[in-house]
């Protein structure tokens, strides 16, 4: 417990009786689960039923602490480390991937569905699918376990994404992220019109703008004139090779901007 103390600044505090019913409640145990649950509960019944509730106190103590250790690991992650070996992650959008162990975290569609291709030349599909310590693969439809396949009865997996699921996803992404105007510091609303985001090198290196407004654009042309080459601000980046390239082409809009702002911090005028 002072090693928790230590790392959050202060124990944890203890589950209220209401909120351990509660939970309990609401959590919904397959069959087989519900039926050993309740045999449990008829071997261990007492008079006043202080033994469960003894029992139950325990089992909230031990998820508090798996929600302490999950905690720390996405506070972990959120700073772009691995939570296994603390090199530094690839942050994509929708994924997380350790090259140095292996580590990785990726979100699944929802929509879409979820192919098993069989190594004798057949598919599963079904809408989640999980692969367990052992290497089976879990296919899952409506909930249901559709199939449970051996790790040497499959060849991969492919998650089907649709455009309109993408679309949605990175809008999302888009309505989370906090820009700044270049120019005058206000928020630049990527749906707003007006809006513009540049690629411009002020020296060696590419740098990344984004305004809120026509105005501000203009602004900071006339004060800031790019001094690699004088049509810095026209020229298509992918046919252009004065400068360091420190992000992707200026097409992927709203994807690479919300990719790139996973490592981003603000920036600063330049002086």
């Amino acid at each position: 417990m002072p090693l928790l103390k230590r790392i959050f600044g202060r124990e944890p505090e203890p589950v209220p009786d209401e909120i351990e019913d509660e939970a309990l409640e609401k959590t919904i145990l397959q069959q087989e689960q519900q039926e050993n649950l309740e045999q449990d509960i008829s071997i261990l019944e007492d008079d006043d039923g202080t033994r469960e509730q003894r029992l139950q106190k325990v089992a909230a103590k031990e998820v508090q602490s798996a929600a302490e250790d999950s905690l720390k690991k996405l506070h972990v992650i959120k700073m772009g480390r691995c939570p296994v070996c603390g090199e530094h992650l690839h942050q994509h959008l929708f994924a997380a991937i350790c090259e140095a162990c292996g580590w990785h975290k990726f979100d699944m569609p929802k929509g879409g569905p979820v192919r098993v291709h069989l190594r004798s030349g057949g598919i599963v599909e079904g809408e989640r699918s999980y692969v367990v310590k052992t290497g089976s693969c879990l296919v899952l439809k409506n909930d249901l376990v559709l199939a449970k396949i051996p790790r040497d009865a499959y060849d991969w997996i492919e998650y089907v994404w649709n455009e309109g699921e993408i679309e949605q996803r990175h809008k999302q992404v888009a309505d989370r992220l906090r820009l700044s105007c270049g120019w005058c510091g206000g928020p630049a609303d990527l749906e707003q019109d007006g809006f513009h985001m540049v690629h411009v090198a002020f020296g060696a290196s590419q740098e990344r703008y984004c305004f809120c407004c026509d105005e501000c654009f203009e602004a900071f042309r006339k004060m800031y004139p790019a001094r690699v080459h004088r049509d810095c601000y026209e020229r298509n980046c992918t046919e252009c090779n004065l400068c360091i390239k420190r992000y992707g082409d200026e097409s992927e809009g709203v994807h690479m901007l919300a990719k790139d702002y996973l490592s981003m911090t603000r920036k600063k005028k330049p002086s």
